[in-house]
């Protein structure tokens, strides 16, 4: 008789067996799919988040390398070079210095920004595009009135102010502000042009620098190195810059074209990527991906060993039925093929049903975690308080650069599919287990010559 009838007519007349090895298998089959799914609906949120966000690399101080307090600076020819790949699909330079207001222009802030700093000192940042601020990004900062500043204010004196420096001293956009260079002894200035008014909801000093938010101004970068160059000609020296990459994935690409770009110019400094607010966003995601990692391993090892003892009982059950057709005549390898084939059955009737309930399944046990996840990281992010003014946060226990990001709230949702491909997966894992699992033991038992299998019985 063939063997693949003869597995039919075993598995047909071994009903309650067949049923509980049918049982095992699904609820392997069920767990593995669900944690399958849930590894690729975690992927493609987390894939979609880096598509929200962009990919923004930061060229910035490498402190392990850079001799403080004399930090790198680096051209802004050579930040437009790097800027110009055709990966990149925005930039930003990235400079800060001070300047101090004349003309009878005052500061907002009764506190000097440091002890015995000049009167009407403050800080500027130096800047490409304003927009590509984080803080303008996501909305925290709100231009009122005018415009940015842009890459057209090159080579212009332009300035931005918040709303509180504007009102204490009567400015609107297209009025004129006198800025004296960072030099207590100097006496170069230049007028600026006041392009736009802003809104910086925080009444807190700057952690960084230590500055009021309401004496902030933002102006092109080159402007502001042309008002302190001390006389000096040549490109405007940057503390680093922003790239926006248009796929994140070229990163190590990019890297590349910038060392070839700038060379022995990017010693001191680091490219890496601004991965702050796609960590807090993920962060649940990870969280049940290792969970759903976790259970899948144990589903699958527990599995294996269930479905193994019972082979092994199937197999010391039916020795005299092996012995039989042994003594018959039939081959070795086909008694064992037909305990494969009998695996292969139930493993596949088994996966066939999973795939009907595990997606809606996944789905509702997904979510379920998620939010719980979800929730506990936005919990922590509310609780999320900065040092208090004129600290750094060491003595209170608090690292300012672990703020949260603002507009990167927790992902709290997934959308589970099943694709042909992770059906695959499954039961490449299914058959595998169970085949592992049936063949140990039938070869074992297969060892034996027909005449010990009959004289031995079971």
């Amino acid at each position: 008789m063939n063997f693949t009838k003869r597995a039919g007519l075993s598995l047909w007349s071994r009903k309650g067996k067949t049923l509980i090895m049918l049982g095992t298998f699904l609820v392997i089959s069920a767990m593995v799919l669900g944690g399958v799914l849930i590894r690729s609906a975690t992927a493609q949120a987390t894939e979609a988040a880096k598509g929200r966000l962009g990919a923004e690399v930061t060229l910035e101080v490498d402190l392990d390398e850079a001799v403080l307090p004399q930090a790198p600076l680096i051209s802004s020819d050579l930040v437009d070079k790097i800027g110009a790949s055709p990966l990149v699909e925005k930039y930003n330079h990235k400079s800060f210095d001070g300047a101090k207001l004349l003309g009878g222009a005052e500061i907002v802030s009764d506190e000097p920004l440091f002890p015995d700093a000049p009167p009407n000192y403050t800080l500027a940042l130096g800047v490409l595009d304003s927009t590509l601020l984080p803080q303008f990004s996501d909305g925290t900062w709100k231009l009122l009135s005018g415009g940015p500043i842009t890459s057209a204010d090159k080579g212009r004196d332009s300035v931005l102010i918040e709303e509180r420096l504007a009102k204490k001293n009567n400015l609107k956009v297209g009025d004129t502000l006198t800025l004296g260079e960072n030099d207590p002894k100097g006496t170069k200035k230049a007028d600026f042009t006041l392009k736009g008014v802003y809104r910086d909801p925080s009444d807190e000093p700057d952690p960084e620098y230590m500055q009021f938010p309401g004496d902030r101004m933002i102006v092109p970068a080159d402007a502001l190195g042309r008002l302190n160059s001390g006389g000096q000609d040549g490109p405007t020296q940057l503390q680093g810059a922003t790239f926006q990459l248009k796929d994140p994935t070229t990163l190590d690409a990019f890297r590349s074209q910038a060392g070839e770009a700038a060379g022995d110019a990017l010693k001191g400094f680091k490219l890496s990527m601004n991965d702050k607010a796609l960590k807090q966003m993920t962060g649940p995601l990870e969280s049940i991906t290792s969970s759903a990692t976790a259970a899948m391993w144990l589903v699958g090892v527990a599995g294996a060993l269930v479905l193994g003892l019972l082979a092994t009982l199937a197999v010391k059950q039916r020795r005299t039925e092996f012995g039989v057709l042994l003594a018959l005549g039939e081959k070795k390898w086909k008694l064992v093929a037909q305990q494969a084939v009998e695996t292969v059955v139930v493993a596949a009737l088994a996966i066939g049903l999973s795939a009907f309930f595990a997606e809606s399944l996944t789905q509702k046990a997904g979510d379920t975690l998620l939010s719980d996840e979800a929730t506990a990281a936005q919990r922590k992010i509310n609780a999320w308080q900065p040092p208090p003014p004129g600290s750094t946060g060491v003595r209170e226990g608090i690292d300012p650069n672990d703020e949260p990001v603002e507009g990167a709230d927790p992902i709290d949702t997934i959308t589970v599919r099943l694709d042909p491909a992770d059906l695959a997966t499954v039961a490449g894992i299914g058959l595998g287990i169970g085949l592992l699992a049936t063949a140990i033991p039938a070869a074992s038992a297969l060892r034996l010559n027909p005449r010990t299998i009959l004289t031995k019985g079971k």
